[in-house]
């Protein structure tokens, strides 16, 4: 059997384990689409993405363009004259113009069960509202946010303790193997896209850094969600006098003796604050420009309990 001739769209590392996948199979794209190289990191170096990295070592072309509204761009998909456009984690609206190129459509590997969690952060929402499931998807793109016809799905249990970035690892590799196992079947036509319910429709937003502060007033049990939500990016947070604290790890207890943000007691096992509903036991903590530390470790270098966060 012929393999379909690809054209991969993606940025993220997220994106990385598709494009992979599809080497690995033998289905090596005819160009990679990634966004412009960046700067990032401390020293805001300008760095090539994760996809543009994987693809020039593959020695795939790679295409950068700002736009794809650009009619240049459009010809030189059309040029290359593919069976199918994968899109993972790309990061650039498709216009209607470049949907119309491949034979047979494009092709989205989304991170949720849709039509739950549609949007830039469906990992983190899944996390957020505290669902016991999520999943990824292959989606027939069609004009709209994420709202096109679904082939194919493979669910995942969410960890009681799992952080977005562990889940965001498994997702990975279960869209990259969904993508491989099912992808000659959509090209071919004998495998049919199901629409989705928009009664259904859950959206999750962009995830922005005051997205991360933590709301003591707010009950301890969607706190522990916020710090397991945001962690790696962007990391949840609190003031600790001018500095912004950032939690890794933390478990909900019972005591709420005190009002909310007071920190009850601090120790090895975790330093406590008292929240609006239960209390906060944060574990792993970080100061700016340190490495991360235990609970013991940071109750060592401050006089906390008794302090109003």
């Amino acid at each position: 059997m012929a393999q379909p001739k690809v054209v991969f769209a993606g940025t993220p590392e997220f994106a990385v384990s598709s494009l992979r996948a599809l080497v690995d199979s033998g289905t090596v794209p005819l160009a990679v689409l990634t966004q412009p190289d960046r700067p990032s990191g401390r020293g805001k170096q300008v760095k090539p993405s994760p996809v543009k990295a994987y693809a020039e070592q593959c020695g795939i072309p790679v295409m950068q363009p700002h736009t794809l509204r650009d009619a240049a761009v459009v010809a030189d998909l059309e040029a290359l004259q593919p069976d199918v456009l994968v899109v993972a984690a790309y990061g650039l609206i498709l216009p209607q113009t470049v949907l119309e190129v491949p034979r047979a459509g494009c092709l989205n590997v989304h991170a949720s069960l849709l039509p739950r969690w549609r949007g830039a952060a469906p990992i983190q929402a899944a996390i957020l509202a505290g669902d016991g499931e999520t999943g990824v998807c292959l989606m027939a793109m069609a004009a709209g946010l994420d709202c096109g016809p679904v082939y194919a799905s493979h669910t995942l249990r969410i960890g009681a303790h799992e952080t977005a970035g562990e889940l965001h690892d498994r997702l990975a590799a279960a869209g990259a193997k969904l993508l491989v196992d099912r992808l000659n079947d959509i090209v071919d036509g004998r495998l049919a896209a199901i629409p989705q319910d928009e009664s259904l429709a859950t959206y999750a937003g962009k995830v922005t850094g005051a997205d991360a502060a933590l709301d003591w007033r707010r009950p301890a049990a969607d706190l522990e969600r916020c710090v397991r939500a945001y962690n790696p990016v962007p990391g949840a947070y609190f003031m600790l006098d001018d500095a912004r604290i950032k939690c890794w790890r933390a478990h909900c207890t019972d005591d709420n003796s005190a009002a909310p943000g007071q920190v009850l007691c601090a120790g090895r096992d975790g330093i406590v604050v008292s929240c609006g509903e239960g209390a906060l036991a944060l574990t792993s903590l970080q100061r700016p420009g340190r490495r991360a530390v235990t609970a013991g470790e940071f109750a060592a270098q401050f006089d906390l309990v008794g302090r109003q966060l």
